[in-house]
């Protein structure tokens, strides 16, 4: 057969859509989306006939050229569209802030407070009392002041974004004093110096890689330092011979020459979580030293949605929210509502931990992780029961660039197939309705209950159901 007289045998757009099934379709996405989609496909149809040589031609089966088979295709292709790329999973890593699977879930009462502002309006930047304009900084001001003791606060669109605003507002055209040993990589390729030197400020190096004393900010400060800064290195740690200036000593030097000192503390933890191992610095603690102004992240242990919280001394955060850049960082209105209500948790620190989800994980007793995990496997033999399951101790992590020589004691449920492979196993299940995200540990695929929530139990044996 000729190739002109298979592309002759290609239907019109109008031919196709006339089929009945596209009814619905055209209610539910448009008569637009849906020509739109009729025209890619049969542009495609097109595009594969002319690519095929002379053989492959002789041997093409001109069923498909049928007006039902590319209607079907077109439909088919309508639907794929209509899943989100955004979409919920189950982690089952055992790694509670996953950067890849959107770092911290928010609490039940966060959720429902974003349904509830993103509905329709809301007082974003409306002073109802007075009927007049009002200021989006005020929204969680002294909610903020009270749980951090600080002067007053803001919050942007993220950690790095506050480094930006802090440093713009505070040191543009003058030095910022820092070690070498915290100039981190914060993932994805971003580093902080290039982000401090975007804000107009040069970065004066000092100390070493492993060691940095006081001594070393005090000889580096002269008629151009604008602040000195500490950054919190939460994502990786430098063992053995090493030595940091605390902040405390940098409060000293800092009143002594008359400099403001500035802490970026990354994690975002609010309390004290030293009982379950994690020794890392506190927002109210860090505040209590004197620094003038603190940066941390919302989405890590603070476990809030993605957000970079500013607070400090009046006097500075007021320079930062009439600073230009403070328009072009700023947060949402939903980031506000889903904050607010996980805020508000931490006025009882038993609430914080009972509430919030990233924090319950990690001080998720042994007893109630082992009775997850046998549920759990109860639940996947009896939904399949040609798996191979058990029960084995893993290593949990808090992830997320906190805490990196944290390792949580956990419980998993082992899963083994001896006729599809443990890499077979990982792949379906990402490629289920509902991806479930494992890890593979000395061939056997690991859910770690820590990460599971109970009522996702019954979606993961689901997903093993068909499995062989």
């Amino acid at each position: 057969m000729k190739r002109n007289e298979v592309l002759r045998q290609i239907p019109k757009i109008d031919e196709v859509l006339k089929e009945h099934l596209f009814s619905n379709a055209f209610e539910k996405s448009g008569r637009d989306v849906v020509t739109s989609m009729a025209r890619k496909v049969i542009d495609g149809v097109r595009a594969e006939i002319l690519a095929l040589s002379d053989d492959e031609l002789e041997n093409y089966d001109v069923m498909k050229l049928s007006i039902s088979y590319i209607a079907d295709e077109i439909k088919d292709r309508l639907e794929a569209d209509e899943v989100n790329h955004l979409h919920g999973i189950i982690n089952a890593t055992g790694t509670i802030l996953h950067t890849n699977l959107g770092r911290a879930p928010l609490c039940e009462d966060a959720v429902r407070n974003v349904e509830m502002v993103s509905r329709g309006y809301s007082n974003l930047e409306y002073d109802v009392k007075l009927g007049k304009r009002g200021s989006r900084h005020d929204i969680l001001q002294e909610l903020m002041v009270e749980l951090t003791g600080a002067e007053d606060v803001m919050i942007v669109n993220n950690n790095a974004s506050a480094t930006m605003l802090v440093l713009s507002a505070m040191a543009e055209g003058h030095e910022v004093v820092v070690s070498r040993g915290e100039l981190v990589e914060i993932g994805g390729a971003f580093r902080i110096p290039d982000i401090m030197e975007q804000s107009g400020a040069t970065l004066h190096e000092v100390g070493t890689t492993n060691k940095t004393k006081p001594s070393d900010y005090e000889k580096a400060i002269n008629e151009k330092t604008g602040a000195l800064m500490k950054v919190h290195t939460s994502n990786y740690k430098i063992m053995g011979f090493t030595e940091e200036a605390e902040l405390d000593d940098l409060v000293a030097i800092g009143k002594e020459h008359d400099i403001p000192v500035i802490f970026d503390m990354g994690n975002g933890l609010m309390v004290s979580l030293a009982d379950y191992g994690l020794d890392e610095p506190n927002v109210p603690a860090s505040l209590g030293t004197g620094i003038d102004v603190i940066l941390f992240s919302g989405d890590k242990l603070l476990g809030g949605p993605q957000a970079g919280i500013i607070a400090g001394k009046r006097k500075f955060i007021e320079k930062m929210k009439k600073h230009p850049l403070a328009r072009a960082l700023r947060v949402d209105k939903m980031t506000f509502a889903a904050m607010e209500e996980t805020l508000k948790k931490y006025r009882d620190t038993k609430v914080a931990m009972r509430d919030i989800p990233v924090l319950r994980m990690i001080t998720t007793t042994h007893e109630v992780l082992l009775e997850r995990a046998e549920s759990l496997a109860d639940k996947i033999r009896t939904s399949n029961s040609k798996l191979n399951v058990k029960i084995v101790d893993a290593d949990d992590q808090i992830g997320g660039g906190s805490a990196p020589m944290v390792f949580l004691p956990g419980v998993a449920v082992a899963v083994t197939s001896d006729k599809t492979t443990t890499k077979g196993l990982e792949r379906t299940l990402r490629k289920h309705e509902i991806p479930v995200i494992a890890r593979i540990h000395e061939d056997e695929l690991l859910f770690s209950v820590r990460t599971v929530l109970d009522r996702e139990l019954d979606d993961i044996a689901a997903a093993l159901r068909e499995v062989e």
